[in-house]
């Protein structure tokens, strides 16, 4: 989709760009598909906030997405594109061969009345799911799962995507979105291609309000809180407040949170190089 400027009619539609949604083809969801979606607010079981900067938003209902593509062998033909309001990416809306309907993430140029299947032996098309194993190297691919059966997890948000670089074994070797390279079961399913929506990067919010219509409340710096609240807090004047850290004392920049003995460590062949 592609990025719109509006007219600079007031401040805050100065710098404000929004998408055009000229790939969406279908404006309301299908009813059978969507679950109700409760706010919380940051607040636990007991009504202490225990995520802050949480509250407000618009309304929304959850699409249920076929994350898994377990459905092999039965051809799908894509129905219409969607918005989703929980997610960056699009949806896409498939209707099997049986009738049942599905949601899934939308790859880039999947257009309506294609036709996508998931299976052990399938055509490595745009759209298609199959296993790791039996993907050819150098596809792009996203959705992808990290423990067989459990549904993709990986490279699901707008405009991302893994690289199937080698296969070693019972394993496939992935250059992931971050840039690190990596193994997973090969036996792990995956979509081929990357997810649409991949302007979404490019959008400016434009003014605060927009970020509260996403159910954003301001987020208020550390250097100024009181020392009670925040290590970089306190001090006369504008003080710059140190060492940036965390609000919990954990240094900010180059320290390394990861546990030493993470079993999926091993799997790791080189890390993300940002």
């Amino acid at each position: 989709m592609g990025i719109k400027k509006l007219k600079p009619v007031t401040a805050g539609m100065r710098h404000r760009s929004v998408l055009d949604f000229s790939e969406i083809t279908k404006s309301k969801p299908e009813k059978s598909l969507l679950a109700p979606l409760k706010k919380s607010g940051g607040r636990n079981n007991q009504g202490k906030m225990t995520m802050r900067y949480i509250g407000g938003g618009h309304k929304r209902r959850y699409r249920i997405i076929d994350f898994k593509r377990d459905k092999f062998d039965v051809p799908a033909i894509v129905k219409a594109i969607e918005y989703d309001p929980n997610r960056t990416a699009n949806i896409a809306l498939l209707e099997y061969q049986d009738g049942e309907k599905r949601y899934i993430i939308a790859p880039d140029k999947i257009k309506v009345g294609q036709t996508v299947i998931s299976g052990v032996e399938v055509e490595p098309v745009v759209g298609n799911a199959m296993k790791l194993k039996n993907i050819p190297l150098g596809s792009l691919i996203h959705n992808i799962e990290m423990t067989p059966g459990k549904g993709g997890q990986l490279a699901r948000s707008a405009g991302s995507y893994a690289q199937l670089t080698g296969k070693e074994g019972k394993y496939a070797i992935l250059r992931m979105p971050s840039g690190e390279v990596r193994k997973i079961l090969a036996e792990c399913m995956a979509t081929i291609g990357t997810v649409g929506n991949s302007d979404h990067f490019n959008v400016v919010i434009g003014k605060a309000g927009r970020n509260r219509w996403l159910g954003r409340r301001p987020r208020v710096r550390g250097v100024a809180m009181n020392p009670v609240d925040h290590p970089m807090g306190g001090g006369e004047g504008r003080a710059s407040g140190g060492h940036p850290r965390s609000r919990k004392g954990i240094p900010a920049k180059g320290y390394k949170t990861r546990k030493k003995n993470k079993k999926s460590s091993a799997l790791i062949i080189s890390r993300s190089k940002k």
